[in-house]
């Protein structure tokens, strides 16, 4: 018989084409794939477990588009976000081992787990000058990825050119000092995202590159790494990942380099000139919007008018650090205000639009809509079951406005991924959180050391 899981008398929030909500419904569950879906009463015959989801609404698992990894063990740290960027920096280059990168690993799944977030893409580091392009680092966070069962892409590349970067190997309590260059860089990251490929199917290793401003881009340096990486993304099918592009950027980097296409993640995309949405719309690249990053105070991006456009536009985090968490909830609260602030209009971005961002339009955005996303027979059974019943959530009227305004991650009772439960009743199943959060806990106090920041 086949792994089989029931879900009886939930609502469910489906994010298909059609946006059907059924008001007490059933989801089996065979082999990791949704089965069937349907109003009602499950008629046919089967041997499965059985969930009673009565009072929950079961939704799509939420894909956060742009996190970092390394950020759950740098948050809290600092006096304001200048002074965290330069901890957090000195911390990835210079504290950290594989150990640090697996416990952090573990810990930021298990807050994604218990916030509802089944798919995220993260880069390895924390940003285009810190990043962390080393292979045990990633195989020790790919290892407890694997291990928590959540679906991640990650995003690994070089360095910015031009600059030095300098990084500690720790090894029985000592360090060497090693020099890398953004060229060894992005040879390291082909031989992972080579390595990666067919081995765990809820995990893809893709690229990540700079942005580079038109200035930058006169550079051969910043060409040629540039041009490198595009053609190398392209070459084995798979995202090309960028962090911060805003100010006519976009449009500088298609101009030189023809560097976007369906395949293209730009995270931030704030300021646009009317040339970058041009790009966008063009070429197919999507957006990931972090209304809560610090880069939204410095800038707006529009992803309504972009969405009006016909650009996809999905919603990313920006990580756990230095003020935020992976609860993508608040995410949809906060893309909200932000945008009915700018036109003063309450209307913009209503919550079928925000749930869509954050659940089919985040695959869309990651090229897989047509895995997960939606709740649809044939789709990877990623979804939640949410607790409704609850003072902030009540009364029970239109569950797609409650979850997108007034629901948080604490409400997630239950999180399913390829069909395989890993939290029930707010418990992670097969795993055991204190030794998550003891692990993670010897690793900060370990890199504070190491950085003289304890």
């Amino acid at each position: 018989m086949p792994n089989a899981l029931l879900i009886e008398n939930a609502a469910i929030v489906t994010m298909d084409a059609a946006r059907r909500i059924l008001g007490r419904g059933y989801i089996l569950i065979e082999d990791g794939r949704i089965a069937a879906i349907g109003d009602g009463s499950f008629a046919g015959e089967t041997v499965a477990e059985r969930i009673d989801a009565a009072g929950m609404v079961a939704m799509p698992g939420l894909v956060d588009t742009h996190a970092h990894a390394g950020h759950t063990l740098t948050k809290g740290l600092g006096r304001d976000s200048e002074d965290w960027m330069s901890i957090a920096g000195c911390i990835y280059a210079q504290a950290t081992d594989a150990e640090f990168w697996g416990a952090e690993a573990a810990l930021s799944a298990a807050e994604r787990i218990k916030c509802g977030t089944t798919t995220a893409a993260l880069l390895f580091g924390g940003g285009p000058d810190i990043m962390r392009t080393d292979v045990e680092a990633v195989e020790a966070h790919l290892a407890a990825i694997a291990a928590s069962g959540v679906r991640e892409v990650l995003a690994v590349g070089p360095n910015r050119p031009g600059l030095r970067h300098v990084y500690r190997n720790y090894m029985q309590g000592s360090y060497t000092e090693v020099e890398i260059s953004p060229e060894a860089q992005l040879d390291v990251a082909v031989d992972l995202v080579d390595a990666a490929a067919g081995r765990n199917d809820r995990i893809q290793v893709v690229f990540s590159l700079p942005v580079f401003d038109a200035r930058e881009l006169d550079s051969d340096a910043v060409y040629n790494i540039s041009r490198r990486t595009r053609d190398l993304a392209r070459e084995r099918g798979v995202l090309l990942v960028q962090d911060g592009h805003r100010d006519g950027s976009i449009a500088a980097n298609d101009a030189k380099l023809g560097l976007f296409d369906g395949r293209s993640l730009l995270a931030h995309c704030i300021d646009l000139t009317d040339e970058d949405r041009a790009v966008l719309k063009r070429t197919g690249a999507k957006v990931a919007h972090n209304p809560s990053a610090l880069m939204s105070l410095y800038g707006r991006c529009p992803a309504p008018e972009l969405m009006q456009e016909g650009v996809t536009v999905s919603l990313g985090t920006d990580a756990a650090a230095p003020d935020r968490s992976f609860d993508m909830f608040r995410n949809m609260f906060q893309a909200h205000r932000y945008h009915g602030r700018h036109f003063a209009d309450d209307a913009v971005l209503p919550p079928g639009q925000l749930l869509a961002m954050a659940t089919i339009e985040g695959a869309r955005a990651l090229n897989m809509e047509d895995e997960i996303g939606s709740l649809e027979a044939g789709k990877r059974a990623d979804l939640l079951l949410i607790d409704m019943r609850q003072p902030h959530l009540w009364p029970p009227v239109d569950p797609v406005q409650r979850l997108a305004r007034f629901a948080n991650g604490a409400d997630v009772d239950t999180t399913i991924i390829d069909g395989r439960i890993l939290m029930r009743g707010r418990r992670l199943v097969g795993q055991d959180e204190g030794a998550i959060l003891e692990r993670a806990e010897r690793a900060f106090h370990q890199a504070m050391n190491r950085a003289g920041l304890a």
